[in-house]
């Protein structure tokens, strides 16, 4: 007497008999798109229109677990700006090309003069191309300021790889601003 067996039976009996595990579709995707860190910002522009009489006063970076952080400081309030990656840098007015270490350019424009009034620098570091020590850092490479001019300035950032970023605008209560850009360590 001959015995049928149906094809899923069948399936997993050879399944069995090669000593493979059967794995569902569902938890291997799960396990491969999952988010490092729990980060799921992504590598496109991120732009906010508008302009600010506020003026920028510092540049700060800093490392964290699972992205490096820049930080630019105003008195004001930030009001627009534009963060992405790009080709190459270049000098605020005079346009001249500013190479950065990394394989990733990302420019940062403020839309704020880094100077007041009367023409005042509000932020004028002593090495342009080098506005902080990134050395040891996980993804930053260089932080440059690439100048102020007709109201709005200019950074470029030096990074490892095309690596997801964020934008954040944190207001203080004492009439100050930061706009925060974080750089994942990988996707």
């Amino acid at each position: 007497m001959k015995t049928r067996i149906g094809a899923g039976v069948a399936g997993a009996l050879l399944v069995a008999s090669l000593g493979l595990s059967p794995v569902s579709p569902a938890a291997t995707a799960t396990a491969l798109t999952a988010p490092y860190c729990g980060i799921t910002w992504g590598s496109v522009a991120d732009s906010v229109a508008g302009y600010s009489s506020a003026t920028i006063t510092n540049l700060r970076t800093g490392r964290h677990d699972c992205f490096d952080r820049v930080v630019i400081d105003l008195k004001g309030k930030v009001k627009g700006y534009d963060v992405r990656y790009v080709s190459a840098v270049y000098t605020e007015g005079q346009g001249k090309l500013v190479p950065l270490a990394g394989a990733a350019d990302l420019r940062v424009i403020v839309r704020a003069p880094a100077y007041n009034s009367s023409g005042t620098p509000t932020y004028n570091p002593s090495n342009r191309l080098n506005v902080r020590d990134v050395s040891g850092y996980t993804t930053l490479r260089q932080v440059a300021f690439l100048g102020s001019f007709e109201g709005q300035s200019s950074f470029g950032v030096g990074v490892r790889a095309r690596l997801p970023f964020r934008t954040l605008v944190l207001t203080g209560t004492d009439g100050t601003s930061r706009l925060v850009i974080d750089v994942a360590h990988r996707w």
